[in-house]
């Protein structure tokens, strides 16, 4: 099973899960892709995953990009799950002050307050030493939010895939759709 988590201000309806998700169905998976609204409360966003794979009865891997690169980083250290990091946010290196404040979902109009205590439990998640022998790293250098150098370094001595251009969306995205469905196991 794959367990998909999406990034800040985002939704199950981007087009990377969306992608994902048609994919797995025309070859007969699509029960096998779980991809919940995450709450914007990180606490509440992990209660969610976690609550996933507590239910599953297969095996996971992880699936996160941007934010929910951090979070299956996470997940990955603690519950021992492969997974696959999109452009993911190297939250320690990140000033998370730039945040706080009103924002909206990409897709769902519904606002959120991002808080200081929000950000400290975002912070609190990150893992010191990635379990990098589980990991694939996928980033392109055109991302235009995170500084892919800086996922480059935490996760040094994982699968990495590094493509020029692109942006944070992950542009290129759909030739890998593939690859990471056989990461999965699946």
């Amino acid at each position: 099973m794959i367990l998909y988590l999406h990034g800040f201000c985002s939704s199950p309806a981007s087009w990377k899960p969306r992608l994902l998700a048609e994919t797995m169905e025309k070859r007969g998976l699509g029960a096998q892709l779980v991809c919940p609204a995450l709450s914007p409360v990180p606490l509440e966003a992990i209660a969610q995953a976690e609550a996933v794979i507590k239910a599953a009865d297969s095996p996971i891997a992880l699936v996160g990009s941007s934010l929910g690169g951090h979070y299956a980083t996470f997940l990955a250290e603690k519950h021992g799950l492969p997974a696959v990091l999109i452009n993911p946010a190297v939250i320690h290196c990140r000033d998370l002050s730039h945040f706080l404040g009103e924002h909206a979902n990409f897709h769902t109009g519904e606002r959120f307050v991002f808080t200081e205590a929000h950000a400290r439990d975002v912070q609190a998640m990150t893992v010191a030493k990635p379990p990098v022998e589980r990991l694939w790293l996928l980033v392109e250098t055109g991302d235009e939010v995170l500084d892919y150098r800086q996922a480059i370094e935490y996760y040094q001595g994982c699968r990495q895939t590094v493509l020029s251009g692109g942006d944070h969306s992950f542009t290129q995205f759909p030739q890998f759709v593939s690859q990471i469905i056989e990461f999965a196991g699946l």
